[in-house]
């Protein structure tokens, strides 16, 4: 009876962070982002990957993006998510591919991953990359550098 009743809770668990990851929209479309992120006057949280071939990218996906506390973070929508993947062998858009590298060019992008915080225009007022200590603490990294923000 016990190990069906700690079977039960990890099913759970896991159905909880699924839900988390798919109540998590990232857009993959810059112009709209920029868009929506002037209609709403919220900021850009812009995500640089190598979701398919980069360790700490992964890392940063497993530990914060696909954990509840981001999904909430997420939900209060006090940004707009945007995710410029680079991957080597998942396949996406030709566009979609050529305008991350166009946006990797234009924000002097070195390394992934990378995470911006920019206004609805695209300037940049906060940078960061992956940090350890997983979901709960970016969380609060997000919440801090999101102070820097234009008002």
């Amino acid at each position: 009876m016990k190990k069906w009743i700690f079977a039960s809770f990890a099913v759970l668990a896991c159905l909880a962070v699924s839900a988390a990851e798919k109540s998590v929209t990232w857009q993959d479309n810059y112009a709209a982002v920029r868009k929506e992120a002037a209609e709403k006057k919220i900021p850009i949280l812009m995500v640089f990957s190598g979701s398919d071939w980069c360790p700490p990218c992964m890392k940063l996906h497993e530990t914060v993006f696909s954990q509840p506390e981001f999904a909430a973070f997420a939900a209060k929508g006090k940004v707009v998510l945007f995710f410029a993947d680079l991957p080597r062998r998942k396949k996406i858009s030709s566009q979609v591919l050529a305008q991350n590298r166009q946006l990797m060019q234009t924000y002097g992008i070195r390394g992934v991953p990378t995470v911006l915080l920019t206004d609805a225009s695209g300037k940049v007022f906060a940078r960061t990359g992956y940090r350890p200590g997983g979901a709960k603490k970016y969380v609060e990294h997000l919440e801090t550098l999101l102070k820097k923000a234009p008002k």
